[in-house]
């Protein structure tokens, strides 16, 4: 494998005295944090051993802000730096998709397997600092953060920062409720009967967020610029040319789909989906109050399709997708002359190709494609039929048919992302049905 390169700055730390200031900061920050919390815990929750330890903790993180004060703050090691690229650029570059799917999935189910440990507050605050202090650490790192720092990037963070905590919210939520349910006690939000007036008590709330906010908008724009970038024109074009945030997952699905795949059935059957749910949902359970017991399907299928198939594409076009959309690791030098070696595979091609032996050249689309559009056909009408008969029979019969059908088929099109990804990175299959006489390709 030829050597990797990591980084086109010769610039050391030391010669950066403006990033080790803002790393003393942010380390300040994270000092009052942790001393804020130790003292939550010393004078409200009368937690002393808790105490003692985040105060060590806002020391650690101390230490470090003393550090780079005094410009003799750590780099990120050298060898951490080339390890991860080179375990990333395996395969002809697709080790790192793979890796970085195959650990999103991971996490998604280990949260959801052990939300009673992983909600409680002191284990999600050790979670969170300890992911600050990696991304500290990452800052030093020239690559990351000319990445990282970009105008249009820094909404990336506070979202995986904001999507994080409402989502460790509202397992609390419903890890605590399953608790007091279990007990034979009703749920909190049914112990809160407490009513208040629109006028005065939501009217000063909404006006006071709106003041907050608007404080909020105008420091964020005053301290970033804004992220413009030069006037159109067909003699140049930005290298990678990226969609708006909200629109990353999509450009992604671009990789393994067709643009009207990915850009018009798949958005239309999401929306279609999100409209039907409520018509469709047959569960009463869970209505007005956070539980995960009582509605274990619903919320897994929500929060797989929404962080696993939807956010993490997000920070994967964000982060790792450079020039040409390759795929960079996360301290690699985006070269734009990186050339990765990828042929597009048909399964027509494997088929006659490869197993039969045979030219497709002189075929009819009709003749050519026929195991492809079989499979398709086969995934799309025999597998709801064989689900309503073993492992959701009882949702058949609690939903009926028309009902069931379409939350099958709903959940099918979310399924067929990750399928064509996987196959696309384990194969290099690019379509399994591929008809460019009529640019009809799947």
């Amino acid at each position: 494998m030829p050597p990797v390169l990591l980084g086109a700055s010769t610039k050391s730390l030391s010669e950066m005295p403006s990033v080790q200031n803002g790393l003393a900061i942010f380390y300040f920050t994270l000092v009052l944090l942790n001393l804020g919390y130790a003292a939550y815990q010393f004078f409200v929750s009368k937690n002393k051993t808790q105490a003692v330890i985040w105060s060590v903790v806002a020391g650690v993180f101390l230490i470090h802000m003393a550090l780079y004060l005094a410009r003799t703050g750590a780099e990120l090691p050298q060898g951490f730096r080339s390890f991860t690229t080179n375990l990333m650029g395996m395969y002809n570059g697709q080790a790192g998709p793979i890796l970085y799917t195959l650990l999103s999935v991971v996490a998604f189910i280990v949260v959801l397997r052990y939300r009673k440990f992983l909600t409680e507050p002191a284990v999600a605050w050790a979670g969170l600092n300890l992911s600050l202090l990696v991304f500290g650490w990452s800052m030093t790192d020239d690559n990351f953060r000319s990445i990282m720092i970009k105008a249009d990037n820094v909404p990336i963070t506070l979202l995986i920062y904001s999507v994080g905590f409402t989502t460790w919210l509202a397992l609390r939520q419903a890890v605590i409720n399953d608790e007091r349910m279990a007990r034979g006690e009703p749920p909190v939000e049914k112990t809160e009967d407490d009513k208040v007036l629109t006028w005065p008590d939501l009217v000063y709330t909404e006006l006071i967020a709106m003041i907050v906010g608007t404080f909020l908008l105008v420091v964020w724009s005053v301290a970033l610029q804004a992220p413009l970038e030069q006037p159109a024109t067909v003699a140049w074009a930005p290298n990678p040319s990226k969609a708006p945030w909200y629109f990353l997952g999509l450009q992604e699905m671009l990789v393994y789909y067709d643009p009207w795949m990915a850009g018009v059935v798949l958005p239309t059957m999401i929306i279609v989906g999100l409209v039907a749910m409520p018509y469709i949902d047959f569960n009463q359970k869970g209505n007005g109050y956070f539980t995960f017991v009582q509605r274990k399907f619903a919320v897994i299928t929500f929060l797989f399709g929404f962080l696993v198939l939807w956010v993490t594409l997000i920070v994967l076009g964000t982060i790792l997708r450079g020039p040409n959309w390759n795929f960079f690791a996360p301290f690699e030098y985006w070269d734009p002359h990186k050339v990765l070696p990828l042929n597009n595979v048909y399964l027509s091609q494997i088929w006659w190709i490869n197993v039969v032996g045979t030219s497709t050249d002189a075929m009819g689309w009709v003749k050519r494609e026929w195991l492809g559009i079989v499979l398709v056909l086969a995934y799309l009408l025999l597998l709801p039929p064989l689900l309503a008969k073993t492992v959701l029979r009882s949702f058949f019969i609690k939903m009926g048919f028309f009902r069931f059908f379409l939350l099958v088929t709903l959940i099918q099109f979310m399924a067929a992302l990750p399928i064509k990804m996987l196959l696309r990175w384990t194969f290099n299959l690019k379509y399994i049905v591929y008809i460019p006489e009529y640019f009809f390709n799947i």
